[in-house]
C-alpha cells in the first residue's frame, strides 16, 4: 500500500511540473507563497524521498524532480538575486539551505548570505518560533552561524509548550508537525527529538490522526502520519493509512481536504488544492516505509553531527519561560505563510 501511494503521488506531482515552474517576475512582483513556496516544498520533500525510498524507480523520479527544482533556480543564481533584493528576508536562505544540504552550492549567493545573516535586522526576534526553527536549520545547512539557540526557540513553539491535546486546533496542529520536521531534519534524524516531547507525541498522535482523518483533512492527516514516522521507534497506524489511501484519487492526487477540486476545475485550482497534500502523502509513506537509519545520512546517529538530541528543558519548570498554549505565538501564527513546508 505504501509503495502504491508514493508511486502514484509522485507520478501525479511529475504531471504537475509545469505549475511548479517559476515565472519571469519571480524576483520582483510575484507572490513567493504562490511561486517559490511550492518549488521549495517540492525540493525539500523530493530530497528526502530520493535519499530514503528503497525502490530505485521511486528514487529516480524523486531525483529528477529535485534536479528540476535546482534548474528552476538557475543553478542557484536566483538566491543571489533574492538576497540582493531583500537582504532582511529569511526565505531565500531557507530555500537555499535545502540545496546546500544536498551539496549544490552557489558561491556568490553564499557570500551575500554570510553578510546578511550577520545583520542586526536579520537577528531580530521573530514572533513565529516554528518558522525560526526552519531558519536555524537553514543557517546550519548553509554553514553560517545560527542566530539563536535552537533549544531555547524550540521551548517556545507549540510543540515545546505541549498544549492540552483537546485544545489543539488546525493551525496549531500544523505548527506542531513542522516543529517535528525541523527538529528531526524532515525525518532523517529522529534521534534529535527530545525524549519528553517524543513521549508527548506518542501519547497523543493516534487520537489527533483519527480526528483529522474523520474531518477529511487529508493534508494534515498526511503530516501527522509523517510525524509518527519521524519519531524514534516510529509507529505505524494501519487504520489511518488505509483512510489516506482511500482518499487518494485514481490519478494519484491526494486532496488537501474532502474530495478536493471538482472534476473540470481550472489547472490552477487543481494544483493549489492538491499539490501539497500529494507531496506530503509521498513523503509520509516514504518515511513509514523506510527504516530511519537508511536515510539518516551524515546527520544520523553515527554521523559527525551526533551532538543531539537537542538539550531541552521543560518550560513549565521555569516561570520565566512558561508558555501557555493559548497565548503561544506559534499557536496563533499563520504557519501556512511559511515559504518552506
Amino acid at each position: 500500500m505504501l509503495d502504491r501511494i508514493v508511486t502514484a503521488a509522485l507520478t501525479r506531482v511529475d504531471a504537475m511540473r509545469p505549475s511548479f515552474r517559476l515565472p519571469p517576475d519571480v524576483t520582483t512582483d510575484a507572490d513567493p507563497n504562490l511561486t517559490i513556496k511550492p518549488l521549495g516544498e517540492l525540493a525539500e520533500l523530493t530530497d528526502v524521498i530520493r535519499g530514503c525510498h528503497p525502490l530505485p524507480a521511486v528514487r529516480a523520479l524523486a531525483d529528477d524532480l529535485f534536479g528540476f527544482t535546482w534548474q528552476q533556480t538557475g543553478g542557484g543564481e536566483l538566491f543571489a538575486e533574492l538576497v540582493r533584493g531583500e537582504p532582511q528576508a529569511t526565505y531565500p536562505v531557507e530555500l537555499y539551505g535545502v540545496f546546500a544540504r544536498a551539496g549544490l552550492r552557489h558561491p556568490a549567493a553564499e557570500e551575500l548570505m554570510a553578510a546578511t545573516t550577520g545583520l542586526r535586522l536579520w537577528q531580530l526576534a521573530r514572533a513565529d518560533h516554528t518558522r525560526t526553527l526552519n531558519v536555524l536549520n537553514a543557517e546550519r545547512r548553509v554553514g553560517v552561524p545560527e542566530h539563536a539557540e535552537f533549544a531555547a526557540v524550540l521551548a517556545r513553539t507549540g510543540l515545546g509548550a505541549r498544549p492540552e491535546p483537546w485544545a489543539l486546533d488546525l493551525r496549531t496542529a500544523y505548527g506542531v508537525t513542522h516543529d517535528v520536521f525541523h527538529v528531526t531534519d524532515w525525518g532523517r534524524a529522529p534521534h534529535r527529538m527530545p525524549r519528553l516531547l517524543a513521549d508527548y507525541l506518542r501519547l497523543w498522535l493516534p487520537a489527533w490522526t483519527v480526528n483529522w482523518a474523520e474531518e477529511r483533512q487529508w493534508d494534515l492527516t498526511g503530516e501527522l502520519l509523517a510525524v509518527a514516522a519521524c519519531m524514534p521507534g516510529a509507529a505505524y497506524d494501519p487504520v489511518a493509512w488505509r483512510a489516506l489511501a482511500a482518499a487518494q484519487r485514481p490519478d494519484g492526487a491526494v486532496p488537501e481536504t474532502g474530495d478536493g477540486p471538482p472534476e473540470g476545475s481550472p489547472p490552477e485550482a487543481e494544483f493549489t488544492g492538491c499539490y501539497h497534500s500529494t507531496l506530503v502523502a509521498a513523503f509520509a509513506a516514504t518515511l513509514a516505509r523506510t527504516a530511519p537509519a537508511a536515510c539518516a545520512g551524515p546527520d544520523g546517529p553515527d554521523g559527525p553531527d551526533n551532538a543531539y538530541p537537542y538539550p531541552y528543558t521543560d518550560p513549565g519548570q521555569h516561570a520565566s519561560a512558561a508558555v501557555s498554549p493559548f497565548d503561544s505565538p506559534s499557536a496563533s501564527a499563520p504557519v501556512e505563510s511559511e515559504v518552506l513546508p
